[in-house]
């Protein structure tokens, strides 16, 4: 089935630009996935995640036409969408103010094989800092996907991630890092 979609895919964005929902809806389905955990990690929140790659959803819908450059391009293009829509539904008023409830560390399930120490740590980066660790580890994007969802040169993209491991290694504990 991926095979097929892949020889469809010059057809599908031809007929997607012009206009075709279910063309798009192709397209995009292999990306949501990608872009939901992308959106999960810059957000900390899984329900904002979801409500950042609907938002993008519709965005690139909108936008497909603005589309620059060849196939392999889509889904940089898109998940820098998507890396708006957190930063953006970072900077409103109200995500500040918002108080979630504390749930005693008892009770939190861990994902599996994941370190709460990492996590917390993870979290502790700004958000400009977490976003290209996510991209190319997480997300497991190669350099020149994730400088061109980031819209940065790819010597730019690697030392970013660079700089972000070093923040991220030192608020790990020696013991953690090995």
């Amino acid at each position: 089935m991926f095979a097929a979609v892949m020889e469809q895919r010059p057809q599908l964005m031809v007929s997607a630009a012009a206009g075709d929902a279910d063309s798009f809806a192709v397209l995009i389905e292999p990306l949501l996935d990608p872009a939901y955990r992308l959106a999960a990690v810059m957000l900390a929140d899984r329900s904002a995640g979801e409500d950042a790659v609907q938002e993008a959803s519709i965005k690139a819908w909108r936008k497909l036409r603005q589309l620059r450059g060849d196939l392999k391009s889509l889904r940089p293009w898109f998940l820098s969408i998507v890396a708006n829509e957190c930063r953006m539904a970072r900077r409103q008023r109200w995500w500040s103010v918002l108080k979630v409830a504390d749930v005693p560390s008892s009770q939190v399930k861990a994902e599996p094989g994941a370190s709460s120490a990492l996590r917390e740590a993870l979290l502790k980066l700004s958000l400009e800092d977490r976003l290209p660790l996510v991209l190319h580890f997480y997300l497991d994007l190669p350099l020149d996907e994730v400088a061109q969802a980031l819209r940065v040169s790819p010597a730019a993209a690697k030392s970013r991630i660079y700089r972000a491991a070093k923040r991220l290694r030192s608020d790990l504990a020696l013991e953690e890092v090995f």
